[in-house]
């Protein structure tokens, strides 16, 4: 399973030179321990993996009783895994850190011992839990890992040239053709409903079984659920419930989140502990609603409205459709080959919303109601800063169409009332490229590439 962080893993190794540890969290289950075993073996003469979920609590207590000497931990380390240790040439990987917070803290010692490299993975939804009475590590060098992108999962369908061409076709604006769009589709359809968690994706490619990746992602919900009321303390009522009702908030035209669907008199200061919970953990992507299309969009954001989306759009379809407890084969075909009557918006706006944050952007989108005025009444579902600012024009808004027949009103209305703000607006849907009226209209499997 080639994942594109191992590049940052290689890059880390390289430019760090053993003064930093690198720290790698995540939502449960995309591959964090899988990646780091894989760069060990391809990239130290050694390593030594220490699972803090289950190792002896011998091996948790020496790291707070043998700190201030280290002499003795690496030879018992080393023994007690039966792996060799050379200086500069071996790897230590605390693998679920935080089930052994002091392991963390010793992270400052170790790195300043400089013999050895230090990478430890954890899960989001606990290794900011789990930080009592110790120093975090200023040497710590963090990055996040989210689920399999597009290409990720075209390179684990073993096609690795599709994903260029879309990238040339991107940079000089041109369709890819009717033949290789339908090809490219196809595999995206795939992607949309299995979803970027490894084990899920794994599991297709070797048995093309839809009801075996079900199992497989439910068993990945399920998890959350356990986490939830394990680590959400006194709000984990407030976080289960608002997880559940992610599909059926995404299922409605309007798809701001909905507090008084949890409770009529739900207010949003009430609930405000367990959505950042929930995206603390990494489960979902809030997309907050600005009132001013400019630069620093963040600064005219109003928190209490908000778009509330599944951080994995394939965990979305198994939970949305959940009659008998699994989502049939049967049901994911008809969604394959486009036979299934339901909002299907609901699940191209999430994915959309999914790759525009693993590409690094935060989440905003305009909504605008005005009775008095319909001029001034419009929604746009995604407004993003241009990668290179300039003096105006910094804005790009997005629009996101899953249908063959649509209109665009909205982004008439947005262009023309904030047309000093606007860079050129795009229009994201399932047929190929095209460039015209001043409107980028791109496939969806170009939406990383903005």
């Amino acid at each position: 399973m080639k994942r594109k962080i191992y590049n940052q893993l290689v890059k880390w190794k390289k430019e760090s030179d053993g003064k930093t540890a690198l720290l790698i969290d995540g939502a449960r289950r995309v591959g964090k321990s899988y990646i780091v075993e894989k760069f060990a073996k391809e990239n130290y003469k050694t390593y030594i993996l220490i699972d803090f979920s289950k190792t002896s609590k011998e091996i948790k207590e020496l790291f707070e009783n043998y700190i201030e000497n280290l002499d003795y931990l690496f030879i018992y380390i080393s023994n007690y895994y039966k792996v060799q240790l050379y200086e500069r040439e071996s790897l230590i990987i605390f693998d679920e850190v935080q089930f052994c917070p002091k392991a963390r803290a010793a992270i400052k010692h170790l790195v300043a011992d400089g013999r050895y490299d230090y990478i430890e993975t954890g899960s989001l939804i606990s290794i900011k839990k789990n930080v009592q009475d110790i120093l975090i590590p200023s040497e710590e060098h963090k990055i996040e890992l989210k689920p399999m992108d597009f290409e990720e999962f075209l390179w684990a369908s073993g096609n690795e040239m599709l994903m260029n061409f879309i990238k040339e076709c991107y940079d000089k604006k041109r369709p890819l053709s009717p033949a290789l769009h339908r090809k490219a589709m196809d595999y995206f359809k795939e992607y949309l409903i299995v979803g970027g968690m490894p084990q899920a994706v794994k599991v297709y490619i070797e048995t093309k079984d839809f009801n075996k990746v079900d199992e497989v992602k439910r068993d990945i919900i399920t998890l959350y659920r356990e986490d939830i009321r394990k680590y959400a303390d006194n709000v984990y009522l407030k976080v289960e419930h608002i997880f559940d009702n992610i599909p059926s908030q995404l299922q409605k035209h309007e798809k701001k989140f909905n507090l008084s669907s949890l409770d009529e008199n739900a207010r949003y200061r009430e609930y405000y502990g367990a959505f950042y919970w929930l995206e603390d953990a990494g489960l979902i992507n809030l997309a907050y609603n600005t009132t001013e299309p400019n630069i620093g969009l963040g600064l005219s954001k109003n928190e209490s409205s908000f778009k509330c989306y599944m951080f994995d759009t394939g965990l979305l379809i198994s939970m949305a459709f959940d009659e008998n407890g699994i989502v049939s084969q049967e049901v994911y075909k008809k969604i394959l080959f486009d036979k299934l009557s339901f909002n299907e918006g609901m699940l191209i706006e999430n994915v959309v919303a999914q790759m525009l944050k693993a590409n690094g952007k935060k989440l905003y989108y305009f909504s605008k109601n005005n009775r008095k005025d319909s001029k001034e009444t419009m929604e746009i579902d995604f407004l993003i800063d241009k990668p290179k600012i300039t003096s105006k024009h910094n804005i790009i808004p997005i629009e996101v169409k899953s249908g063959k027949n649509y209109t665009y009103n909205s982004l008439e209305k947005f262009q023309a009332k904030y047309k000093d703000y606007v860079a050129e607006p795009m229009i994201i849907h399932t047929d190929d490229l095209k460039d015209e009226n001043g409107i980028l209209y791109l496939p969806i499997y170009m939406v990383s590439l903005i």
